[in-house]
C-alpha cells in the first residue's frame, strides 16, 4: 500500500501538548485501511517557494503553537494547500493563519495577528473576549456544512488552548464568500471554517488532536486523512 505524505507545518517542541498528540491522533485516524506518513516542517524552511518543499506531500496540517518562528513560511504553506487542492487542516494557530492567508490573498487585507503585530488596527486575528487556555467548550455546527456532515451531530464539546481568534468585525465576510463559517460557540463566535469548492480545507480554533489522549479516533482527523489518501495527483 502506497503511503500518502502529510506535512506538519509548525515548529515542533516536545513540551507542546498538541505536538505530543498529533502523531498518535494520525495513527488512530489512519487505522488499518489508510496508509500515511508525516513529517514536521519548520516554518523557517518555507520562506521561499513552497512548492519546492511541499510538492511531494498529499496533505498539509498547520499545527498549534504559534507565533511561529516564521509567519510567512506558515502562510506560504497554507497558500500552497489552498491553491493546489491539497487536503488542508489547520488547528488553533493553523486556523488563525488560514484566516490570515485568505484575508491577505482574497480580501486584500494585511495578514495581521494581534499577538505579533501589536500596532495593527483591527487585525484579522484579535484577542478572544475570554481566553480558552486549557478549556473545553460547546460547539454548534452550521447545518449543511462539510464539518457538520463529518461530525454527524448538531453540537459537541471540544478542547482549546488559545487566546486569539477571528476578529468579530470580520465574521460577516464569511457569510458572502467561499470561505465560510462551519461552527460557532454558545456566544456565536466563529470556531471552525471551511472552504467551499476545495477538496478539503478546514480550520478549527479548537484542537481535535487532543482526542488522542483518550485513545479516541477523531472524526475530523479521520476525514482529513481519508481526503489525503484519496487525493488525485495532477
Amino acid at each position: 500500500m502506497n503511503k500518502r505524505r502529510i506535512a506538519l507545518i509548525g515548529d515542533y517542541h516536545p513540551s507542546v501538548k498538541a505536538h505530543q498528540a498529533i502523531p498518535r491522533a494520525l495513527d488512530l485516524a489512519c487505522g488499518d485501511d489508510v496508509a500515511c506518513q508525516w513529517e514536521w516542517l519548520h516554518t523557517s524552511t518555507l520562506i521561499g517557494e513552497p512548492a519546492d518543499r511541499l510538492a511531494d506531500f498529499d496533505g498539509v496540517w498547520c499545527v498549534p503553537a504559534s507565533p511561529y518562528a516564521n509567519t510567512r513560511g506558515a502562510l506560504n504553506a497554507i497558500r500552497f494547500a489552498r491553491q493546489s487542492g491539497r487536503a488542508f487542516l489547520g488547528t488553533c494557530g493553523g486556523f488563525q493563519h488560514a484566516l490570515m492567508e485568505y484575508a491577505e490573498a482574497v480580501w486584500g487585507m494585511p495578514a495581521a495577528h494581534a499577538e505579533t503585530d501589536i500596532d495593527a488596527i483591527d487585525p484579522v486575528i484579535a484577542p478572544l473576549r475570554c481566553d480558552l487556555v486549557e478549556q473545553s467548550g460547546e460547539l454548534y455546527f452550521v447545518p449543511f456544512t462539510r464539518v457538520a456532515s463529518i461530525y454527524g451531530v448538531v453540537s459537541t464539546t471540544e478542547e482549546y488552548h488559545c487566546r486569539y481568534g477571528l476578529n468579530p468585525r470580520y465574521a460577516q465576510r464569511l457569510a458572502s464568500g467561499p470561505l465560510r463559517i462551519a461552527a460557532r460557540d454558545g456566544a456565536d463566535d466563529v470556531r471552525a471554517i471551511e472552504l467551499d469548492g476545495h477538496p478539503f480545507f478546514i480550520g478549527t480554533l479548537f484542537q481535535p488532536e487532543r482526542s488522542a489522549f483518550a485513545n479516541r479516533q477523531h472524526p475530523l482527523i479521520r476525514a482529513f486523512v481519508v481526503a489525503v489518501h484519496d487525493r488525485v495527483a495532477v
